[in-house]
């Protein structure tokens, strides 16, 4: 086994702390002002969400900002709000309507980390003279002496693993950040589980203490499928259908049904129907019996690998399929697509249930998590 230590910043270090105004990240800058370095709080404006629209479990709401600043005051801290609502704009909230116009079932909290959270706030937060940005996240940074498996440098390798509290293991979410900005971030709450946490915070007087965890999609304020209808042109009804395309009802649009889904569909049956597939192209709905939501296999494109370099032949590892999924054994093998990107087909050791395709999926051994993809949509449904 390869000996292991955490990712540690140097004495001197100026840190970055992205505030999101919960409890999680105040906690994670105190710790490190308790150890002695310059730390800095930078609070990102992601969107403008209406005060009549605030959500307690939303991680942008209105008065997170305040929540923020109030933290670095009482830490005495410096503060800043770094404007981020364009970048948010084309690469969260578009993405979140393009892949529901697609069928797909998007996850805006993994392009939010993967776009802006780590590759773009780093990059701004070393004009404040710092090297090294800490958030709240519960993830883990460690640096392998033995070296990544594939990576032949000899020289060790960065590792993104899972933190103590496994029941708030936020590594999935994490999956798109880019191997060479690990020796640059730091995760504080690595060692705390969220009791821990909130003892801290309540310690010091944070008025965040007890603030509820965030939940929600940050900028869709209720329902999102009205969210869709007012950002979508007109969404057209269409057919619900059996593989074999037996017509068995009419649906509202394809964008407010995702694969898995039983309530909301309005139809009666002599048993439980489920959404098992999605046809854009021809503005169909798949219904099945339960049994046809298992799959065996999928493939996965778009492959970021965090803690290791790609994979040029197939190797076995934990798959998860989405944030709350226990994960599943199974064999990854990489595919060459003529004139397209490079692929990963994924075969499971027993079927999985409701392959959601636009989700995450994402790639563990033991602790570590390897990479992720994004699932692809099945051909010839």
């Amino acid at each position: 086994m390869s000996q292991l230590k955490s990712s540690f910043p140097p004495p001197s270090a100026r840190i970055a702390v992205a505030m999101s105004g919960g409890v999680d990240s105040s906690v994670a800058a105190a710790l490190l002002v308790d150890q002695g370095y310059q730390v800095v709080g930078v609070h990102m404006k992601l969107h403008d969400l209406p005060s009549e629209e605030r959500r307690d479990k939303s991680c942008c709401s209105i008065d997170d900002s305040l929540d923020a600043r109030q933290a670095c005051a009482r830490l005495g801290i410096p503060f800043y709000v770094l404007d981020f609502t364009e970048r948010f704009q084309s690469s969260v909230i578009d993405y979140f309507i393009d892949g529901y116009r697609a069928g797909e079932t998007p996850n805006p909290c993994v392009m939010c980390n993967r776009k802006v959270k780590n590759s773009v706030l780093l990059d701004r937060v070393r004009e404040f003279g710092c090297d090294f940005l800490a958030t709240g996240h519960y993830a883990r940074i460690r640096h392998s002496a033995k070296g990544a498996e594939g990576d032949g440098s000899g020289n060790g390798a960065w590792e993104l693993a899972r933190p103590r509290d496994r029941h708030k293991d936020q590594t999935y979410f994490l999956f798109g950040t880019p191997r060479e900005e690990l020796p640059h971030l730091l995760f504080p709450l690595a060692d705390l589980d969220k009791t821990q946490t909130r003892a801290v915070a309540e310690k010091r007087r944070f008025f965040t203490w007890n603030k509820p965890d965030s939940q929600e999609v940050c900028f869709v304020p209720s329902d999102y499928r009205k969210f869709l209808r007012e950002r979508m042109e007109p969404v057209l009804p269409g057919n619900f259908v059996d593989r074999s395309g037996k017509v068995l009802g009419t649906h509202g649009g394809i964008p407010f049904y995702t694969v898995g889904q039983r309530r909301g569909l309005g139809l009666s049956a002599p048993e439980p129907l489920y959404v098992v597939a999605l046809r854009p192209q021809s503005n169909e709905v798949v219904l099945g019996a339960e049994p046809e939501l298992f799959s065996r296999g999928m493939r996965v494109g778009g492959a970021n690998w965090v803690s290791r370099p790609p994979i040029t032949a197939p190797i076995e590892a934990e798959v998860k399929i989405r944030y709350s999924h226990q994960g599943a054994r199974a064999r990854i093998v990489p595919e060459k697509q003529p004139g397209g990107e490079d692929t990963l087909r994924v075969e499971f050791e027993t079927p999985v249930r409701a392959i959601a395709p636009g989700q995450a999926a994402v790639f563990y051994q033991d602790d570590v998590l390897l990479g992720g993809g994004w699932i692809l949509p099945v051909e010839n449904i």
